[in-house]
């Protein structure tokens, strides 16, 4: 199927429909990502040494800290990508296939 229907018409620059636009700051907030991980974070509380490498090396700041302690993962907005396992220095990180969360 083509997009005749589009260039039937010639058309100035602003009935041209925008693309990846950005409509006000922060926007992203409202899409929820998390749906996108294979795989999530688990995290062994007892090791934890609260070192706060997660909370920094996460793109997408889903690891919240509070009080110099590192708290709770926004999983609406993790996408698994492991960092934080690998930046951990204890290793308390271990990333779980989300299909065992489902259960």
């Amino acid at each position: 199927m083509t997009d005749e229907w589009f260039f039937k018409k010639q058309r100035n620059s602003k009935e041209i429909p925008a693309g990846g636009l950005i409509e006000e700051a922060g926007s992203s907030s409202h899409f929820k990502t998390g749906d996108w991980r294979s795989f999530r974070p688990a995290i062994n509380e007892e090791k934890c040494i609260n070192c706060m490498f997660c909370v920094v090396y996460c793109p997408e700041n889903c690891i919240r800290a509070r009080d110099g302690k590192r708290k709770e993962i926004d999983l609406d907005y993790c996408k698994g990508c492991g960092i934080c396992k690998e930046v951990c220095p204890v290793k308390c990180i271990e990333m779980k296939e989300e299909a065992e969360f489902l259960k």
